[in-house]
């Protein structure tokens, strides 16, 4: 498995992302967070990416040796990329795009002045649009993130003893992960969306809403971190919801299984088939063409036609979406809620999460993550999908 993408797989990115510069009529994008750098790169340096809407990219490296190729320009400041450009006859671009939703205030008035362009438009929302359609370098890093992610799931009912709490429980998890080569820290798009690794929910706490933008919440170990586990005993008749960050890779599966410890009252195991039918349901019709939007209808009237609207996506907050997608942030495009204008295409990488939440039981429901394909869609996620005994 290479570790960096090919030449001919950056290629695609470049004239994807040529080709949105075109059809925005916008000369050029710079590009300096860490997510896009690496989506460009394969690498994570201190500098700049500047893509035009024809011709070569260039990549200003302001630290030696992060970066060695031919368009590799070593630079000490941003100041002295207009003196490049006017060095290759580069004219400065009158429309520019930069990352208006990851640079600071002050970076991005900064880099306007660099430039000084008739018109800056926001380059974040190209480049999630770009990196909604994965290339198939990416799409064999889902594969191996997929495949550890399932084998370690597999290992949580050994992992678990009576009298732990979630934390004690989410501790364990996180050592096999690691083990098994999870980078740790994953990266999140947007404000209050601070977590590590992922989440365990057991019993009333996965009734508690957060800020954070999740499908379920949970009151955290920490009121910095207000979301997840946060130290409640496991007890018999509970459920312990497992969704933990696949970043096995730089591309993240997102996985959710359900575990108990004894037996759930009925309306719990009613929910989580439905979930499971829910997943079927999308197997079945998942295609190119099929409306976003039209998924998240499809779950909302499965989960009024059996009764279990109210618990459905929580109980005290309900999230309006039933997936979104994934890639080098956990939260990429598309979004399934009723507001999305998407439909699906070929390369696009969605992880679906139908969950409920049963009062004093905990939430059960599953998570999977699909990758479009031209007939129809794959499951990347493998693995038992009842609820497993602990």
């Amino acid at each position: 498995m290479a570790l960096f993408p090919s030449p001919e797989d950056l290629q695609i990115r470049y004239t994807r992302i040529q080709s949105l510069l075109q059809e925005q009529q916008v000369e050029a994008c710079f590009v300096h967070s860490s997510v896009h750098i690496y989506y460009l790169t394969g690498y994570v340096f201190d500098g700049f990416v500047y893509i035009a809407r024809e011709g070569e990219p260039l990549f200003f490296v302001r630290k030696p040796g992060a970066l060695e190729n031919g368009n590799a320009i070593p630079i000490r400041k941003p100041e002295d990329i207009p003196g490049v450009l006017k060095q290759r006859n580069l004219p400065l671009p009158s429309t520019l795009a930069l990352e208006a939703d990851q640079l600071t205030y002050n970076e991005y008035l900064r880099l306007q002045a660099l430039f000084q362009p008739v018109q800056t438009v926001n380059a974040t929302a190209l480049l999630r649009r770009s990196r909604m359609l994965k290339t198939p370098w990416e799409i064999e890093q889902f594969r191996r993130s997929a495949v550890r992610h399932s084998e370690a799931y597999t290992k949580i009912p050994s992992l678990f003893t009576p009298g732990m709490t979630d934390l004690e429980l989410q501790y364990e998890i996180e050592r096999v992960m690691r083990r098994l080569g999870s980078i740790g820290i994953f990266r999140a798009f947007g404000s209050h969306m601070d977590i590590f690794m992922g989440s365990v929910l057991t019993g009333k706490n996965a009734e508690t809403p957060s800020p954070c933008d999740f499908a379920l919440g949970g009151g955290g170990a920490h009121p910095s971190i207000p979301i997840g586990a946060n130290g409640s005993l496991i007890q018999q008749g509970q459920s312990v919801m497992v969704d933990m960050a696949g970043n096995f890779t730089a591309y993240l599966t997102d996985m959710t299984r359900v575990y108990a410890y004894g037996v759930l009252p009925e309306k719990a195991i009613q929910a989580h088939r439905l979930s499971i039918a829910m997943h079927q349901w999308l197997m079945n019709n998942g295609r190119p063409g099929l409306a976003c939007a039209a998924i998240y209808e499809q779950s909302l009237q499965m989960a009024a036609d059996a009764g279990l609207a109210a618990c459905f996506m929580g109980i005290r907050q309900q999230a309006k979406f039933v997936g979104h997608g994934v890639g080098i942030e956990i939260n990429e495009l598309p979004v399934l809620t009723a507001r999305s204008q998407d439909m699906l295409q070929p390369g696009m990488v969605f992880a679906y999460e139908p969950k409920f939440v049963c009062p004093g039981v905990g939430a059960v429901g599953i998570e999977n993550t699909y990758l479009v394909m031209d007939a129809g869609i794959e499951k990347l996620t493998d693995g038992e999908e009842a609820i497993m005994a602990l």
